[in-house]
Parts: C-alpha cells; sequence; structure tokens
C-alpha cells in the first residue's frame, strides 16, 4: 500500500534576520531573501494578491552565513557563503544547491557576483585576496585577483561596479576604500574620513553602494562618521551629508533605482528611514518605522506591479470655456512638497525583524517583527492558554507567540546569554522561568514586562533545564553543567541540593507525585529522587544508556513511567515500580533532544534528535509509527498544550518553530464519535489502551471533561459532542471560528458567542455590529492630528486671483475647474453643490479616479459618499485588501451605504431596491476573501468567509478540497438539510478512506449514515478480501444477500435487463470477474455512439472499480484489466476537466495514452483523438495569449456536452492544509510533471514514484486506480 505521513505540518514561524553580518539581505525581480544564522529563507510575490509569501528555506549551512549575493542576470541564482568555509550557489527556482566550493581558505566576509555572472562569484576573507570562483566551468576553478590583495586593513565589505566592467571598490574596518579598475593605477587605503587622518582609530565602513548613473560617484557610511558621497576618480569627498542629531548613525543605505539621486538611510540606534537626495546635505523626510535600530536595507529593483487600472486620460482641451475640465496636479504628500519616490524597501533589524516597506504608500507591505536568529532550544504552551506558545533562543530572549496568526506577542528584555531552557509558572501566573548559560536563572513577568527574580545558585555554570513544579506552584528545580539539581522556592531559599557525579542535563517533576523528580546525567545514568525524605541521596538510579542522557520525561498518563532521551541515539522506556527498563526505540542516528509524552493517548511518545527529525513512538511494542523530516537542523524542543493533545509544536536550531497535527494517528477515534459508537470505543482506562494492537483510545484530563460537560446538557447533545471533540483535536486555524458560525446559522442566541468571537470571520449579520462599537471605542481615544496642508506657491497667485474674480460673478463652476487645476479639491468641492448636485458626483468621481490612480488611500472617503461601491472594492481587491472590500460590500449591503439623491425623494422608499444589487457584490468579495485563504493553506478559514453568507455548499466544498474531511462531516452532519449532499460525499470519502484491514466495520458505519446507500454498500462488500464467512458476516450487517443469494440475483437481474444491478450482483460473488465482462462490454458500446455522455458511464466504472484486487489482479484478467484502467482513465480525464482539476488532466490523458499504447486492447479509443481532446481543454481553457482556432472550439465543446450533466458537489483544485510551507524533507519530484514537490508527498506502491498529496486526492476523486497502472487503488484521504 501507498504509504503517507501521518504526522502534518499545519504552521511554520519563520526565523528573523541576523545582525551581525553585512550583506544578510538581497533582492532580485519579484523575489527577496534574508538570512537567519543557519538558514536563507526566500519570499516571492504571489502576483494575484499581491503579497509576498514564504517560498523556500535554503539551508545546507551548517555554520554561521556571513553573506548572500543575487545574481545579476539570472534571477533564479544567489551564492550564499558561512563560516565553515563554504560557498553554494542556488537556483531558486529548482530549490537546490547548484555547485558548492568547500574550501574557501578563510571565512569569505564579502561575496558578490562578477558583472557577467559567467565570469564566476568572487569572494574574500579578512585582508584578502579577491578571489573569483567560476562555478560552471571545473577547468578554471578558483582564481585570484591581479591586484587585490595584500591590504593594511580587514575588509568589511566589497562592490563591483553595476556598469563598468571590473571596476570594484573595497570597504576596509580602519575607514579607507579601495579601488581598483582594469587599465589604472589601483588605490589602496584612500578616502578615509577627514577626523581620522594621522590616527590609527577604527572606523569600520558599514556600507558602500555605486551610484547607478555614474560611473565614478560612491555613496560611503563609516559606522562613526556618517556618509559621504565620494569621487573614485579624483578621490575626493562631494558632500558629507549632516545628520539631525549627533545621536543619529547609520548601519545601511541604499539608492533608490526609481528616482535618480536619491536613496535611504536605516539608522542602527532607532528605527528610523530618512530619504536623501544627492543634491541636498540632509535628509528630504524621515520615518520612524520601529523601535529598533535598522541593520539592513535593499531596495527592490522593480516596484511591485499593481494591477492594471482604467486610469482616465485628462486630455488638454483645445480651448478653455467656462465649463471644460481642469486637469489637476499629482496629489502631493501630506507632509511635504515632493511625493515619496514609488518603490519596496527590504528592511531588517537589530532585534531580527523584517518587513517590506512601500515608500511611496508608507505603510509596511508585510512585517515579520520579532523573529528568533539563531537556535530555538525550548519551546511550551501557556498552562492555561492553548494559543500562547514561549520560545527560548540561542539570541538570549524568550518570545511568546499566537499560534492562531502566527506572530510575536511579547519578547523577554534579552542580554540573558543563551537561554537554554523555560517553564511557565502554573495557571493564570503570567510568569515564565528561564536558564541560561551563564546568567544563572530567572523569573520573567510578563504582564509588567521584566525579570521580577534571579537566581545565581550555579555561579557562571550554564543551567541546561529549569522546571517549575505544577503540582507545588512554590518549587523550582534547576540542573546545572556544576553537577547539582538545585531545588529552591520561587524566593530563593534552597531546599535540596542533588550532587551528581558529572554534569545534569535534564530534570522534570512526576505529574503523579509532587515530591517526585527525575534527572538525566552525563554519566550515563538516570536517576529519581524523593523530596519528602531528608536524604540527598536517589531512591532509584537506572543504568543502561550508552552515552550522556539529555531530557526525562515522566509519563502524564501512567504511574511510574519515565522515558529519556540520550547521545547514544535512543529513547528508553523505564517502568519505576519494576526497577527496570521496559523498552528501547532505536531508529535515531543522532543524539535524541526533544521528548514528549501525548497527554490522551498513553501509549503515543515523540521525539527529536540531531539527525534532524522527529520521531512518533508507538511505546507498547516499540514501533516507529511515523518519521518527520521537516526540520533543517537539530530539533530540541517537543511540546503540546493538554487542551489540544493533538497540535505539537517543535523548535529546532534552524531558527523555526513548526505546528503539527497528530490527529491522522488517531483518526479512528474522531469517527467513532462521529457514528455515535458507545463510549468504551472512544475513552478508556491506560490498562485497556495499552494492551498491543487496540485502537487508540482517549485517557486524558480533557476528553473526561467533555464527556462530563456532555452529560450536563439536556439538548443539542449531538452538536457539542462534534464541536468539542473536533476542536480538541484539530490544530488552530480556523475550526474554533467556523463552530461559531455553525451555531450562529443554527439560531444559536448572540448572548452565548464567545469573547474570541468578534476577533475571526464574522457571520454578515454581525459584521457592522460589532466593528461599529470598535469604532465607538477607538474615537473615545483622542487621535493625534497628523502635519497639515501646504501653502500654495506664489507662482499659481494669479490663478488664485482669477478664481476670486469669477466666484464673485457668480461663476461657480470655473471656479471650481481653477481650484482643480490648483489641487486645490477641497475649496472645489466644498462650493460644487452650488452648481448642482450631478455637478458635485461628477467632481468628487474625478477626484476618486485620481487618488485611485495614485493608489492612495485618500480616495477611499470620495468613493463612499458618492456611493461608488463597485469602484471602492475593485481598488481594494487590486491591492489584495480584500478584509477592507469585504467591510465595504457589507455595509453597502446593509444600505449604509448609498448613491446620494439629486432630488428630495423621501429615502426609504427605494432603499430595498437599492441594496438588491449589493448582496452579489458582498457575496463576491466573501468568495475572493475566501480563495484567498485557501491558497494560503487555510481551508477552514476559506469555509468560514462562505459560512459568513451562509453558503453553505462553498463552505462544504472548501473543506472537502482542503481533505478537511472529518470536520466536514461534523459540521455537515450539525448542519443538517443544507449541507445533505456534501455531508454524503464527505462521509463516502471517509468510508473509502477507512477500506483497510482493520476498520472495515467502520467504513460500513459511515455509509450506514447516508440516506441512499444501498450502492455504496455493495462496493464496500464487493472489495472486502475476506474468507467466505467474514464475507458473508460483512453482507449481512449491510443488509445484503449472501454470495450464493446473489449469483442467482445476477441471472435473474441480467434476464430482466436491469445492468446495473447485475453488475452489483456479480461483483458480491466468488466470482466478481464475470461482472467485468458484462460491464466493460456495454460501456465500449455506449462510447461508439456518438451522444454518449460521462453520466451514463461512469457510475458502471466506478461499481467495476471496487472489484476485489486479487481477482483483478488475476493472469488470465490481463485484457480485461487494462481495458478497465484505459476506461477509468479516460472518464477520469473528462471528469476531471469538469471539476477544474487542471494540474492532472494532462497526466490522465497522458495515463490513458501510455496504456493505449502498451496494452493489447480494443476500446473505441484512438491515440490520436485523446491528444486532439487535450489541446482542444488546453486551448480554450488555460489562458494563452492567442486565441484557440474555431476547430479546437468546436472539439471543446463536444467534450463540454459528454460532461454537461455530471453535477460534482465541489469544484477547483484541491489544496491541503500545509501545502505552502516549505519543508526541507527529502526532495521528492513529481511523476507527474518533474518538478520538486511543495508541500505533503504521495508515495506510490512501488514505494518510489511520488506526486503531491492535492494531485493524489484530485486522481482518486476521478480515477481510483493507481497512476502506476498496477490496477491497485490508491487511497490518498
Amino acid at each position: 500500500m501507498a504509504r503517507m505521513a501521518k504526522v502534518k505540518q499545519v504552521g511554520l514561524l519563520a526565523a528573523g534576520c541576523q545582525p551581525w553580518n553585512n550583506d544578510v539581505c538581497a533582492a532580485s525581480g519579484d523575489r527577496f531573501a534574508y538570512c537567519a544564522t543557519l538558514a536563507i529563507y526566500i519570499y516571492q510575490l504571489n502576483q494575484q494578491y499581491n503579497e509576498f509569501k514564504l517560498r523556500s528555506i535554503m539551508s545546507e549551512h551548517k555554520k554561521t552565513i556571513t553573506a548572500i549575493s543575487w545574481c545579476p542576470d539570472n534571477p533564479d541564482l544567489f551564492a550564499s557563503a558561512s563560516a565553515d568555509n563554504l560557498l553554494i550557489v542556488w537556483n531558486v527556482a529548482e530549490q537546490k544547491a547548484v555547485a558548492r566550493l568547500d574550501n574557501t581558505k578563510g571565512i569569505p566576509t564579502a561575496v558578490s557576483w562578477c558583472l557577467n555572472s559567467s565570469d564566476g562569484v568572487a569572494f574574500v576573507s579578512q585582508r584578502g585576496p579577491l578571489y573569483i570562483w567560476v562555478y560552471d566551468n571545473p577547468d578554471s576553478g578558483v582564481t585570484v585577483h591581479k591586484e587585490a590583495h595584500s591590504f593594511l586593513s580587514d575588509i568589511c565589505l566589497f562592490r563591483w561596479h553595476p556598469t563598468k566592467k571590473g571596476k570594484l571598490v573595497f570597504g576596509h574596518t580602519d575607514g579607507s576604500l579601495s579601488i581598483f579598475q582594469p587599465g589604472c593605477k589601483s588605490q589602496k587605503h584612500v578616502l578615509r574620513p577627514e577626523s581620522l587622518e594621522g590616527t590609527d582609530e577604527e572606523d569600520p565602513i558599514s556600507a558602500l553602494e555605486w551610484d547607478p548613473l555614474s560611473t565614478d560617484y560612491l555613496l560611503v557610511s563609516n559606522l562613526n562618521n556618517g556618509i559621504r558621497l565620494v569621487d573614485s576618480e579624483a578621490l575626493s569627498c562631494i558632500t558629507s551629508f549632516c545628520f539631525p542629531s549627533a545621536a543619529a548613525s547609520v548601519q545601511c543605505l541604499a539608492w533608490i533605482p526609481s528616482a535618480p539621486g536619491m536613496f535611504i538611510t536605516g539608522d542602527s540606534q532607532v528605527g528610523v528611514l530618512r530619504i536623501w537626495n544627492v543634491s541636498r546635505s540632509t535628509p528630504l523626510d524621515s520615518f520612524k518605522l520601529k523601535k529598533t535600530g535598522f541593520h539592513a536595507l535593499h531596495v527592490l529593483n522593480t516596484p511591485l506591479a499593481k494591477k492594471a487600472r482604467s486610469s482616465c486620460s485628462y486630455g488638454k482641451s483645445q480651448h478653455t470655456s467656462s465649463t471644460s475640465e481642469a486637469v489637476p496636479p499629482p496629489t502631493l504628500s501630506q507632509n511635504h512638497s515632493f511625493s515619496l519616490p514609488p518603490g519596496h524597501a527590504v528592511c531588517c533589524f537589530m532585534d531580527g525583524g523584517v518587513g517590506l516597506y512601500d515608500m511611496g504608500a508608507k505603510k509596511w507591505d508585510f512585517l515579520r517583527d520579532l523573529g528568533h536568529v539563531e537556535t530555538i532550544f525550548d519551546c511550551k504552551f501557556k498552562p492555561d492558554d492553548p494559543n500562547l506558545l514561549a520560545t527560548a533562543s540561542f539570541d538570549g530572549t524568550i518570545k511568546i507567540w499566537d499560534t492562531n496568526t502566527l506572530t510575536a506577542v511579547y519578547t523577554s528584555p534579552g542580554n540573558e546569554g543563551v537561554v537554554y531552557s523555560l517553564s511557565w509558572a502554573p495557571g493564570d501566573l503570567n510568569c515564565i522561568a528561564g536558564g541560561t548559560s551563564r546568567n544563572g536563572a530567572f523569573i520573567w513577568d510578563i504582564r509588567k514586562g521584566k525579570i521580577i527574580t534571579r537566581f545565581n545558585e550555579h555561579g557562571k555554570n550554564g543551567i541546561f533545564c529549569i522546571s517549575w513544579s505544577h503540582k507545588d506552584s512554590k518549587r523550582i528545580a534547576t540542573c546545572s553543567g556544576d553537577g547539582f539539581c538545585i531545588i529552591r522556592t520561587i524566593d530563593g531559599k534552597i531546599l535540596h541540593k542533588y550532587k551528581h557525579p558529572a554534569a545534569v542535563f535534564g530534570c522534570d517533576w512526576s505529574q503523579n507525585n509532587k515530591d517526585m523528580i527525575a534527572t538525566g546525567c552525563e554519566d550515563k545514568n538516570v536517576r529519581v529522587y524523593y523530596l519528602a525524605t531528608s536524604s540527598d541521596q536517589p531512591l532509584k538510579v537506572f543504568t543502561g544508556h550508552l552515552a550522556k542522557v539529555f531530557h526525562v520525561r515522566w509519563s502524564p498518563l501512567r504511574e511510574g513511567i519515565l522515558c529519556s532521551g540520550s547521545d547514544d541515539g535512543t529513547v528508553r522506556i523505564w517502568d519505576y515500580t519494576q526497577d527496570a527498563c521496559i523498552n528501547v526505540l532505536s531508529g535515531h542516528t543522532a543524539p535524541v533532544r526533544g521528548l514528549m509524552w501525548n497527554t490522551e493517548v498513553p501509549y503515543l511518545l515523540i521525539s527529536g534528535s540531531w539527525d534532524y527529525t522527529i520521531r512518533v513512538w508507538d511505546t507498547r511494542d516499540g514501533n516507529c509509527l511515523d518519521t518527520v523530516y521537516d526540520h533543517g537542523a537539530d530539533v530540541y524542543g517537543l511540546t503540546c498544550h493538554q487542551s489540544r493533545p493533538f497540535t505539537m509544536a517543535s523548535c529546532s536550531r534552524d531558527s523555526t518553530v513548526r505546528l503539527w497535527s497528530l490527529t491522522p494517528l488517531i483518526s479512528p477515534l474522531l469517527l467513532n464519535i462521529l457514528t455515535d459508537q458507545p463510549w468504551e470505543k472512544i475513552i478508556g482506562n491506560t490498562d485497556k489502551a495499552m494492551v498491543p494492537g487496540a485502537p487508540p483510545l482517549l485517557c486524558g484530563k480533557v476528553s473526561r471533561d467533555i464527556k462530563q460537560e456532555l452529560e450536563k446538557l439536556s439538548s443539542d447533545t449531538t452538536a457539542k459532542k462534534l464541536c468539542w471533540f473536533s476542536e480538541c483535536c484539530l490544530p488552530p486555524g480556523g475550526s474554533s471560528n467556523l463552530w461559531d458560525l455553525v451555531f450562529v446559522i443554527n439560531g444559536q442566541d448572540d448572548s452565548l458567542l464567545p469573547g474570541r468571537y468578534s476577533k475571526g470571520v464574522m457571520h454578515m449579520k454581525h459584521l457592522l455590529k460589532f466593528k461599529t462599537s470598535e469604532a465607538q471605542e477607538l474615537t473615545i481615544v483622542k487621535m493625534s492630528k497628523f502635519g497639515g496642508g501646504i501653502g500654495a506657491p506664489s507662482k499659481e497667485e494669479r490663478l488664485k486671483e482669477a478664481g476670486d474674480i469669477h466666484l464673485r460673478l457668480g461663476q461657480i463652476q470655473r471656479y471650481c475647474e481653477l481650484m482643480v487645476e490648483l489641487g486645490q479639491w477641497e475649496k472645489a468641492l466644498a462650493v460644487a453643490p452650488g452648481v448642482s448636485m450631478k455637478y458635485w458626483r461628477k467632481l468628487m468621481q474625478r477626484r476618486a479616479d485620481q487618488l485611485i490612480v495614485e493608489d492612495n488611500d485618500d480616495a477611499i472617503p470620495y468613493c463612499i459618499a458618492t456611493g461608488d461601491i463597485n469602484k471602492l472594492v475593485t481598488f481594494f481587491t487590486g491591492r489584495g485588501q480584500l478584509l477592507e472590500a469585504l467591510l465595504v460590500a457589507q455595509g453597502a449591503c446593509e444600505g449604509n451605504i448609498r448613491t446620494p439623491q439629486t432630488s428630495s425623494v423621501n429615502h426609504k422608499t427605494n432603499d430595498v431596491e437599492n441594496r438588491q444589487p449589493y448582496q452579489s457584490l458582498l457575496h463576491d468579495v466573501c468568495a475572493q476573501l475566501a480563495e484567498w485563504y485557501f491558497q494560503d493553506g487555510c481551508s477552514v478559514l476559506a469555509a468560514c468567509c462562505y459560512l459568513a453568507v451562509d453558503n453553505v455548499k462553498l463552505a462544504m466544498s472548501s473543506l472537502i478540497r482542503g481533505n478537511e474531511l472529518e470536520l466536514a462531516a461534523c459540521v455537515g452532519i450539525v448542519l443538517g438539510e443544507t449541507a445533505v449532499q456534501s455531508t454524503a460525499y464527505c462521509l463516502e470519502l471517509l468510508a473509502r478512506k477507512y477500506m483497510t484491514p482493520l476498520t472495515w466495520e467502520l467504513s460500513v458505519d459511515l455509509l450506514k449514515m447516508i440516506p441512499d446507500n444501498n450502492i455504496l454498500l455493495a462496493k464496500v462488500c464487493a472489495f472486502y478480501p475476506g474468507s467466505t464467512a467474514e464475507i458473508n458476516q460483512l453482507h449481512e450487517r449491510c443488509g445484503l444477500p449472501s454470495l450464493e443469494e446473489c449469483s442467482a440475483l445476477a441471472e435473474e437481474s441480467m434476464s430482466k435487463g436491469d445492468l446495473l444491478s447485475a453488475i452489483k450482483f456479480h461483483l458480491l460473488t466468488s466470482e466478481p470477474e464475470n461482472a467485468l465482462q458484462i460491464g466493460i462490454d456495454h460501456v465500449k458500446e455506449q462510447l461508439t455512439e456518438c451522444d454518449w455522455t460521462v453520466e451514463s458511464i461512469h457510475p458502471i466504472l466506478d461499481l467495476l472499480s471496487y472489484i476485489r484486487t486479487e481477482h483483478l489482479l488475476m493472469a488470465k484478467l490481463a485484457k480485461a484489466r487494462s481495458e478497465l484502467l484505459i476506461l477509468c482513465g479516460y472518464i477520469g480525464g473528462l471528469l476531471a476537466i469538469k471539476r477544474e482539476y487542471s494540474s492532472i488532466v494532462p497526466a490522465l490523458y497522458e495515463y490513458t495514452s501510455q496504456l493505449l499504447k502498451r496494452r493489447e486492447v480494443s476500446v473505441p479509443l484512438k491515440i490520436e483523438q485523446l491528444s486532439l481532446e487535450l489541446d482542444a481543454w488546453r486551448a480554450c481553457t488555460q489562458s494563452s495569449s492567442n486565441p484557440p482556432s474555431e476547430s479546437l472550439k468546436d472539439d471543446f465543446q463536444c467534450l463540454q456536452k459528454r460532461i454537461l450533466s455530471v453535477n460534482p458537489v465541489s469544484c477547483g483544485a484541491d489544496y491541503v492544509t500545509g501545502s505552502n510551507l516549505p519543508s526541507h524533507s527529502d526532495v521528492q519530484l513529481s511523476c507527474f510533471t518533474g518538478q520538486r514537490i511543495q508541500g505533503p508527498v504521495f508515495l506510490l506502491e512501488d514505494g518510489k514514484s511520488a506526486i503531491s498529496l492535492n494531485d493524489a486526492l484530485m486522481w482518486a476523486k476521478v480515477n481510483p486506480f493507481s497512476p502506476l497502472g498496477t490496477g491497485v487503488r490508491i487511497n490518498p484521504f
């Protein structure tokens, strides 16, 4: 059987940008990249939504990355260097390393491509020389630059000239420059700032950029001496730029390609971005973007292509009459008389923050705040809030993240050295204890934002683990490199000092006995101490590991059981009561670090290792249930929250935190709840769950609590049961939001809505109510006014005077047009109603159009005042601001925004008719927002958007397309009648998922929930591979006749001419092959008629496809098997066209053609006909520049007739959660496209061919047989 990963990646917290090396961010075309310490993050512009998305993570470097450089003439290539003397050239599109140079002779401090990339990549370390590596020509290899060597001061950075070939400048730590160009004398160590002349003070060059418009000018910044524009030929300083205060200092600068002569600088003390022009020595403008200082800046060369909008061209009219329209000047920026250049700056900050700032619109297009920039050693959920996760890092901080939005909400003050370990205070105390490498331990009070206590009992020794007792909140344990495990009270009183023979790395409080603690030690032993005695000797010592023991963890569900992870690569399970090791889990190939027991299923244990993997173990038999390869480096921390026990967080040396869903490991459980099985199949005791091979049972606190709550309810128990269990089993990402909406649609009282509801996707009837109260709260807070306008320049005085005269003569329209020409729209609009309301509206619309063309937010009030909703919604959706568009469309629907009346009519009468057109607009916007969430891998939030406008069908479709089948079935059952068709389809897919050896009965129970299920139950029985007695038993369970009776019924149906029943009963006999011939002959006959449709053929093929696999694979059926596969492939291709599965249509056609070519068959299909159909489909649906020819159009129309009557439950490609998350896993190439698979992978039955899980799901929905043509059914659900 094909294998599928059981653990699903559902979230990723990217790292921040490192603040220690110079060239750590770069951009090219529609991509930008930045480096954390060990990995490079690449973001790419999504054209449809005009936003940047994390596209890939490159992590081959094992030591700190020192520089990256993007190739000047190939946007797919960039180079990176690291502290282990390694240089790599990457291909971003293929996400792989193209070339590696393993020994760079020194650590490369700077890297840069030659002007022509074919000349290679140059790199330099400390004092040179400059090496040039021609990576694509093995013969030339690495050469040394003839002149650039023997420098007297270390090199900080260097830059090739962007147009003058071979010209090159170096910046040194002593503040000087060295300039080289072919055919000229080289200039070494020139142009030091004047204040340094004659001294040996250092003032390193912090930034260096050639002027793009000149061959000789160069912008230089020294860390302490500010910025200069210098002439590299005359060796003179042209301008020294002055800063507003002595405290300002510059770390980075960049030219703005779209605005000649302009550049920006980033202040290294505070996050101030300054805009300069070379002609002025003082800044033109400055913006404070963040509190922390800048580390790096890079301007994207190409301004982002906004969607083209229809702009009205203001043609100058030849003669000016009193009514001709004036041409307005461009709008001036609010606080200055010049407009900021359009452009996007990639900004990296000292605290690891990374953002993309739109300078023209003065707003962040994207801001990734507060990322960790180094190894994350530990992560833990807040005891009383499963949405808050704390992480501890090598960078000296603890940060707290909201797992729903994946954003940082708090960060500790920092500067703690390395934080190795963290532990939350119990309950809602809002404190975290941290253990550090050299500053002892501390308690951080999150609300106060400061460190309130420090513990220094271990001196300067590293504290590897800190653990706050959750049974007795006054006690905190720490263990250290000094060999002590110390237990103290929170006010610092020492209770116990347990001495070990060597360093202690891990400790854990027993979950059942508040006085018991276990430790892991460098001497390979695990010890258990009992605090209630005065002895400082351990109660038990467990020996067996072959190398040092790191973490130890007590089982939360089984008293006296604990596990330990070791550098010997194993995890051992110990039984305290038996004094014995009861299991050794082997599989990791490097030291084990992270360890976590599941809090509901007693046998599930998860471990993380230096081999970059996470493994899931069944501790009953020591089996490894799944191995996860997605991290790019050592996995240190694993954690889950007991109220969401199947969502796990992991952290790693790759500086990412990832969220995982473990629900697939217990998948039958949710369905036992769904099919209303008795409690003993869902909740049990640990003894029962620990029986080897027994199905999973919930044994923890959260499941018991849900059961108790349900027993208190008098009504609505099914809905609440499904809701509470699915919320407990599913990861964050909208499931709570979805249930809130389901209950709103089912008519629940609004007063029962939880507080979190207004933060998510709300139902339309609430959107305005909640937003209005939010606005009222904001109004109470005084808003500070932002700068005034500017006076009219003197040369416009005459026009102004003319306007005044016209006004006094009563020629209002002329006055208005003059004011427009002066750019004083407000004056014009204020008096325009004096001409007419019609003229005022027209003027308002002209103003709005102009502002929209300039992409200016000020257009919004104009559109709203004139009721021009469509224009405004287009404006917002064009910028990807779908949430804004949604709000406006809803306002229009509720009649709050309407076209102003030109005559005084009673509003009430025509209000309702006016609102109708906006309903469809609202639905459109919701659909766009849903699609945006869906493409972002959030199918649950997409479903929320549809439920918000009561569109149950599309909400269910989103869940099905995201393969959230269990959730969709639960929601569908609760929604009842409106979702009945989608729910049935869901249950059918789930039944297919569970047609596996241990779960056949579950499959049958699911189908029994579908009203019209006779043929579906027949399919399960036909496919079931048991003995005669077992098959008859299953038939009986499904209410079907026995094998014997089916033979007679098959003959009877045949004689009545009831073909479908005959095939059904033949399949249910012990010789199902009889059905094959009858069915295939009938289908072939149908295909020869000219007006056949898919609807008449598909039910028969679908039924035939359930023939037992061992029968279908019999040698005597080779021809029939080939014909069945070909017909299913062809009809599958047509169904895929109908369902808009465009990524697999070519694969299905290719598969069918290959089978036709290679196998002896007689079917009425021709290969030529197939390729014609495929061409017609491509030409008519896959957007290409040239329109399809008439004959192709006719072919496609003929195709469409065949699939016209098919009415699928959901259309549109499948995209499961996590498809958009870059992983580091084994790079699998799709056997459909030959390209790297992004997101989850599905391995086919040969164990090596792979396709993406999304493609596999779509394939299985239209053609159940494997793409390898073996006749095996695939089950990717």
